[in-house]
């Protein structure tokens, strides 16, 4: 029998010229334009015309399930429109050769399809173009099929363990992250605790009208407001402002206070950054690793399932060269001295020809709905490790956000500390000063006269 593909993708029924066919047959042309026949109630498939008499074609292959619709097509040859599939990548069907094909068939089909690491794929010279799932959008589910060698260990590394990769890398750099704002916050903490020590060193604390309880106001005598005025330190600073005196030791007081109101302001800001951003970074999906793993089990496990079932094609895809060979050898032996004993011979070589193509036509559907099925898992998981590693960048970006926000109030505040000592300064007037201090510490205001005779 010349070598002949039995399903593909343009299968339709088509017009039988001859006398009609049995009632439960219908015929079909293959992609290289020859006739088959298929029976719709047992879905039996041969390369010979059926007679309208009773019994089995020769020559027959029996499609007993149908092919994953995923490939696109059911295996009596009618295609599939289902709108779930038309975006998903076009793949070349698993077709078959007939218990009577020859090793031409089986490399015609090595040249349509390549498996590697017990994937299909189509061939490169064979392949139609592929639309992507989620075009212009660089998406996961779309570049991720393949396997690929790593250059460290030179192991293989699945599309998929790439994926994963990227996830748990993700989640390190997040915590990296923590630890730097973590190191950001010892930082303002410390810088905060030196300022408050800063501001209580007594520098300078001689420097003159820093105290205006001292403050002389009429009269002589060293009587300070509080006594003159028998008043609180608040009446002494009413007095200050009736006075509109603004001194150099007035001044270095309130910039030294300033450190102290700044030393407070980095204290909060500290505070903030490790509730607001550090906090968040860290504890944002405590169980990640947990859930990848999850991930990485059940997709491995359809890998093995597919690896496994690939194992049964090989091996039934022998059996049937081994059972092809048989009856090849008893059809030989036929022509060269007829026999009864050889003819039943070849009848049960061809019996057991039929059974080991009804095997691997089983094995292959097997596989195909394994195959199926890891496609649809990794198409679905892809896409949620997709959305995941959003959900992660845009949670950084916000609490990034945070902290330049929460910079931004820390320099505001610090301004509005050094404001006061900026007025301070604008104001200060050495005249008003050498008033003070004169009032303060004066001897006697009556001069000297000459001496009279």
């Amino acid at each position: 029998m010349a070598a002949e593909r039995t399903a593909s993708l343009s299968q339709l029924p088509v017009e039988d010229l001859q006398d009609p066919l049995p009632p439960q047959w219908k015929c079909y042309m293959s992609p290289h334009g020859r006739r088959y026949y298929v029976n719709t109630i047992n879905n039996e498939t041969t390369w010979e015309r059926p007679s309208s008499t009773p019994g089995t074609p020769k020559m027959s292959l029996r499609h007993k399930t149908c092919l994953p619709a995923v490939n696109g097509f059911h295996s009596g040859g009618s295609p599939l429109h289902h709108a779930e599939h038309n975006s998903l990548v076009r793949k070349s069907s698993t077709e078959l050769q007939s218990p009577g094909s020859t090793s031409l068939t089986r490399k015609q089909g090595k040249e349509s399809t390549v498996t590697i690491n017990y994937v299909t794929f189509p061939s490169l010279a064979c392949m139609t173009e592929q639309q992507l799932l989620k075009p212009k959008e660089w998406s996961y589910c779309d570049f991720f099929w393949n396997d690929k060698r790593d250059a460290q260990s030179n192991s293989c590394v699945t599309g998929f363990d790439v994926l994963l990769q990227k996830q748990l890398k993700g989640k390190q750099m997040q915590k990296e992250m923590a630890e730097f704002i973590r190191e950001r916050i010892k930082i303002e903490e410390e810088y905060a605790k030196n300022l408050s020590k800063l501001s209580q060193i007594p520098l300078a604390d001689q420097e003159e009208g820093q105290n205006m309880e001292g403050v002389l106001v009429g009269g002589e005598g060293a009587r300070t407001p509080s006594e003159h005025c028998r008043g609180t330190l608040e009446q002494a600073q009413l007095l200050k402002i009736e006075m509109n005196v603004h001194t150099l030791g007035e001044a270095w007081a309130q910039l030294k206070k300033s450190l102290a109101d700044e030393a407070e302001v980095h204290l909060k800001f500290s505070s903030k950054l490790q509730s607001e951003v550090e906090k968040p970074l860290l504890t944002f999906r405590e169980n990640f690793k947990k859930d990848m793993k999850r991930f990485d089990h059940h997709i491995s496990d359809l890998r093995k399932q597919l690896a496994s079932r690939y194992a049964a094609v090989e091996k039934a895809r022998k059996a049937l060269a081994d059972r092809q060979k048989e009856l090849e050898v008893k059809t030989q032996q036929l022509e060269i001295k007829l026999s009864s004993k050889i003819e039943e011979d070849i009848k049960k070589a061809r019996r057991k020809s039929t059974q080991a193509g009804d095997d691997l036509m089983r094995c292959v559907d097997l596989y195909n709905q394994s195959q199926s099925k890891w496609f649809e898992e990794i198409v679905t998981t892809s896409l949620e490790l997709e959305r995941l590693e959003v959900e992660r960048v845009e949670m950084i970006r916000q609490h990034l956000c945070q902290y330049t926000t929460l910079r931004h109030e820390t320099d505001m505040f610090n301004q509005s500390t050094v404001e006061p000592v900026d007025q301070l300064l604008l104001c200060v007037d050495p005249a008003k000063d050498r008033e003070l201090w004169v009032r303060d510490n004066k001897t006697g205001e009556i001069r000297p006269v000459d001496m009279e005779i």
